[in-house]
């Protein structure tokens, strides 16, 4: 093949897929079964424009790795992209086409491949932490009541009358 780091360029291409939440995504090994590819990758997309972000992706991170498309199909297709890295074939693919072409198939002879660095499901035994409560709903805080000040009254001094006189 003209891809010696075939396997290397698989786990990335499954990787970025995964990244733009492509699902399911699975790597074959495909050595002694196919003379096209060493290894093949089948990503599962649910909307044309997931599509094209998966194949951006993909594309993005080989280059970046120094591993360039080699043929691209599908150009015009929004169900179905191919990219070819000499070693590796990278299907995209819409769930309808999934479904239609059963592609899965073609590949049900090859070995797959563990790619993730970790498994998505929780292991069976544990358990999963509980799910925090919204907080509870406090009624606003009630304001104290603040005593007028209140100016004391003037005292009234009274007129005096002058005193009288005995006599």
């Amino acid at each position: 093949m003209l891809n010696n780091n075939s396997k290397r360029t698989a786990l990335t291409a499954a990787r970025a897929c995964d990244s733009k939440k492509a699902s399911p995504v699975a790597v074959y090994d495909l050595k002694g079964i196919s003379s096209l590819a060493d290894y093949a990758v089948l990503a599962v997309v649910e909307s044309p424009p997931q599509l094209e972000a998966v194949e951006e992706e993909v594309l993005a991170r080989l280059k970046h790795d120094g591993f360039f498309c080699l043929y691209k199909d599908g150009a015009r297709s929004k169900s179905w992209k191919v990219l070819d890295y000499g070693g590796v074939l990278v299907h995209v693919l819409d769930r309808t086409a999934a479904g239609f072409y059963e592609i899965d198939k073609l590949y049900q002879g090859a070995r797959p491949v563990v790619w993730e660095e970790k498994p998505r499901a929780a292991a069976p035994g544990k358990k999963k932490p509980a799910a925090k409560k919204a907080p509870a709903k406090k009624a606003p805080a009630k304001k104290k009541a603040v005593p007028k000040k209140v100016k004391p009254a003037k005292a009234k001094t009274a007129a005096r009358k002058p005193a009288k006189k005995k006599k």
